[in-house]
């Protein structure tokens, strides 16, 4: 079989295919179908463009909305050989026979309270043998002698062959079992999956200045270490968790994004000594604005992640909405949309706050036309 074709399949940011896929789950689940209903889906997109975090959060909505405990089960197919998928072969108990010993992958609970998500991860990037054993779990949903439980959904992900890494052809068989999905890097999507999921403040504006290097892939390029959603998520958990002063986290942050980005990054970062004091302004007094173009970037990012990690204190987030009232309207339209990423239900919140209300009406036309 030539190369898979991208051409005749739906492409989708990472929020757009959660959203369709959850709602269709969740539609099947809450209607008592069986799961098989759907076809086992194939994701396919370039390293780190979020495929892996994706399923984990399309457990996470069919557990918010059906009220299910989801259960992920992440098997890297790249490592496996279509014994393991199969089983360990042994004797029966009078041995005449070979039984089959059930891998883990299969040790599933099929209570009504639980879904499985059974994650085939870099199923391209292994062997046609291995492809081959995935057939039978991709459409029958079993695998020899062990059968996947009723509750449980498949979904499979990979590489492009385009994309140079360790990717097999897939076979025609096993391709038209699946609905194939390609993902897209959106800018956008990962902002508010970013805002929700704690990521670090200076990526959140740095990214929010230079929107093209969320995703710097390139698939005729040698470098080791270059941008994707997944490294910056690595470069955030060096800052949240081991230190948050680039300077002293630069080599480290080089090794993962690559040294010229990292430059950038480093550079850009120095406008943060300028900003206003971000508790103050959430505490109503009354503050500078900064004029640069960095360094209301630096703000609008800061002022989120404040704002995430106070989502309650309502008296305070009116006062931040009263000093955003003051931005140029662009950057100030830019972090209502953050706040409203802030939680699912938090633009609600945020319309009890008479502020809020008010920047609606004046300022609430350019929603659809922010920087």
């Amino acid at each position: 079989m030539s190369d898979i074709k991208m051409t005749n399949i739906p492409s989708m940011n990472v929020g757009k295919m959660v959203e369709k896929l959850s709602s269709a789950y969740c539609t099947i689940i809450q209607n008592n179908y069986p799961i098989k209903t759907m076809p086992s889906v194939m994701l396919w997109g370039p390293p780190g463009v979020g495929k892996s975090q994706a399923v984990r959060q399309i457990a996470k909505e069919i557990g918010e909305k059906t009220g299910k405990t989801v259960n992920v089960t992440d098997v890297r197919l790249l490592l496996f050989n279509p014994i393991d998928l199969r089983g360990i072969p042994t004797a029966n108990a009078d041995k005449t026979l070979a039984v089959w010993l059930k891998p883990q992958i299969f040790q599933m609970d099929a209570s009504d309270d639980i879904v499985n998500i059974l994650f085939l991860d870099e199923i391209s990037a292994a062997p046609q043998s291995v492809q081959a054993a995935a057939y039978q779990i991709t459409l029958d949903r079993v695998v020899g002698e062990h059968k996947l439980p009723d509750n449980c959904i498949v979904i499979a992900a990979g590489n492009r062959m385009t994309d140079k890494s360790v990717a097999f052809k897939m076979p025609k068989a096993l391709a038209n079992r699946l609905m194939h999905i390609e993902i897209a890097g959106s800018f956008n999507s990962w902002k508010e999956w970013a805002i929700r999921s704690g990521i670090n403040e200076k990526v959140l504006g740095f990214l929010s200045f230079r929107q093209s290097y969320l995703m710097g892939f390139d698939s005729s390029s040698d470098d080791l270490a270059f941008v994707t959603p997944r490294s910056w998520e690595m470069v955030s958990n060096l800052l949240n968790c081991v230190c948050d002063d680039i300077d002293d986290m630069f080599s480290l942050i080089s090794g993962i994004v690559g040294s010229g980005v990292a430059v950038e990054f480093r550079t850009w970062a120095k406008v943060y000594k300028d900003l206003p004091n971000i508790e103050d302004v959430f505490d109503g007094k009354t503050m500078k604005m900064p004029t640069g173009t960095d360094a209301m970037y630096a703000l609008t990012a800061s002022m989120t992640t404040y704002a995430r990690d106070h989502k309650e204190e309502m008296s305070r987030i009116a006062n931040s909405i009263r000093y955003a009232d003051k931005m140029p309207p662009d950057f100030s339209t830019v972090l209502m949309k953050d706040y409203m990423y802030i939680d699912k239900h938090y633009k609600e919140k945020l319309m009890t706050i008479p502020e809020f209300s008010k920047w609606l009406q004046t300022k609430g036309r350019l929603m659809n036309g922010s920087v």
